[in-house]
């Protein structure tokens, strides 16, 4: 190992059962080790294979970190304050493995095929690619029954994603931007149902709706980019509606504790089955784990506010994104920005709850971003905001708040 070579490190601490992810930041002066671990200052050293780390933590707690080291793995105990007696001391097991060093200092375009996918939004899930801020993805998805593009299935149902791509450099606390730049349909059909969600029903609709749910497959137009009932009734010979390819599924892993299934939402993201999340719009979420861990899926050939029909047009696509890290900036849900609009989406168990959330965040951004005070967010939102219900098919509901980009600062844009 070379004098003062920098290093970047994934480390993985077993605290009674549950795993938590932490940034390793080393600086190697000859064996003499300095650093930050979570942004926590360390030093330590390293010698014929052993390792040792001091860490201080901004509340002045040590902790302690000895294990064996090789090249590119780290592994051993760690001595940590209790959480409960601070005169006590507990030990727990740990693990790292090295992070790839940058080998060229332009952005890069990534070709990912993927192997498998997950049904969990989930910390623990290993990275099935390494990314920096600037690059390019094209991957493609399956459907939310697990279907890819040729028909075969290839995974359990309920949305499986694609994915986590690790991001380099990408903490707690930043937010990751995620520009769409295609969302391309790869075959020539979609399924959905006849149905009408819970939600969306009165009493009265819900006596005669009972018996919808049928299966509804779409044969979809490539060329034309229409998409019509493969096998219409007679009152619905002739329809054709335009497509609007969407991701259902995009999200960041969720905070430490367990998965989250790819059924769910919450502020990192999710089955936001939002259908303003697609290509030319970019898409804001607030990183929770050390590589952001971004998982995307759930396509959509077209979906209706709302997703009313409990299955959207689902289907499978290729995807071409790119990343891009804002350092330090908590946002506090997830942001959609289209070339005309800003739209922050609210998620909840309640569509009151949704809206709350929505009109929140919505303020932070125009506070954040375009340096209005409360008293003038207020002002904007009252005479420009717009709400449309994004979700009404999940265990979760969304609500988006929208506003024209031309009704905000600096005026006559």
């Amino acid at each position: 190992m070379s004098a003062q070579a920098a290093e970047n490190w994934l480390l993985q601490i077993e605290r009674w059962g549950t795993p938590s992810n932490m940034t390793l930041h080393l600086q190697d002066e000859g064996g003499k080790l300095i650093g930050t671990l979570d942004g926590d200052a360390l030093n330590g050293t390293r010698k014929d294979g052993q390792m040792v780390l001091n860490v201080i933590d901004k509340d002045g707690q040590r902790y302690l970190y000895k294990g064996t080291a090789t090249a590119d793995r780290l592994q051993g105990v760690a001595d940590f304050p209790d959480t409960n007696d601070s005169a006590a001391r507990a030990q727990h097991s740990f693990r790292a493995r090295r992070l790839p060093d940058r080998t060229a200092n332009a952005s890069q375009r990534h070709e990912y095929a993927p192997k498998d996918y997950s049904n969990e939004f989930s910390s623990t899930r290993l990275p099935v690619l390494t990314v920096w801020p600037g690059d390019t993805i094209h991957t493609t998805t399956i459907d939310s029954g697990g279907v890819d593009e040729r028909g075969v299935t290839r995974a359990l149902y309920g949305n499986p994603q694609t994915g986590p791509f690790f991001v380099m450099g990408a903490e707690a606390g930043d937010t990751l931007v995620i520009h769409l730049l295609k969302l391309k349909l790869n075959r020539d059909y979609a399924d959905s149902l006849d149905a009408i969600v819970g939600r969306a029903q009165s009493t009265d609709l819900a006596t005669r709706a009972s018996k919808l749910g049928a299966p509804v497959r779409w044969k979809l137009d490539r060329e034309r980019g229409l998409a019509s009932p493969a096998h219409a009734s007679e009152a619905l010979r002739g329809l054709a509606v335009p497509v609007r390819p969407m991701l259902g599924g995009l999200a960041v892993a969720p905070p430490d504790g367990p998965a989250v299934s790819t059924g769910d939402t919450g502020r990192f993201g999710g089955n936001m089955d939002f259908n303003e999340v697609v290509e030319g719009n970019t898409v804001y979420l607030p990183v929770q784990q050390p590589g952001a861990l971004l998982y995307l899926g759930d396509a959509h050939a077209l979906q209706g506010d709302g997703e009313t029909s409990q299955y959207a047009l689902e289907t499978s696509m290729d995807v071409e994104f790119r990343v891009e890290l804002i350092k330090s900036k908590a946002i506090g849900m997830p942001r959609v920005e289209s070339p005309t609009h800003i739209m922050t989406l609210g998620q909840a168990g309640s569509l009151d709850d949704a809206l709350r959330a929505a009109t929140a965040g919505m303020t932070q951004w125009l506070q954040q971003d375009y340096g209005l005070s409360l008293s003038e967010s207020a002002v904007v939102l009252g005479s420009a905001a717009q709400y449309s219900v994004a979700n009404l098919a999940g265990r979760s509901v969304g609500i988006a708040a929208k506003i024209k980009k031309n009704l905000l600062p600096p005026w006559n844009q």
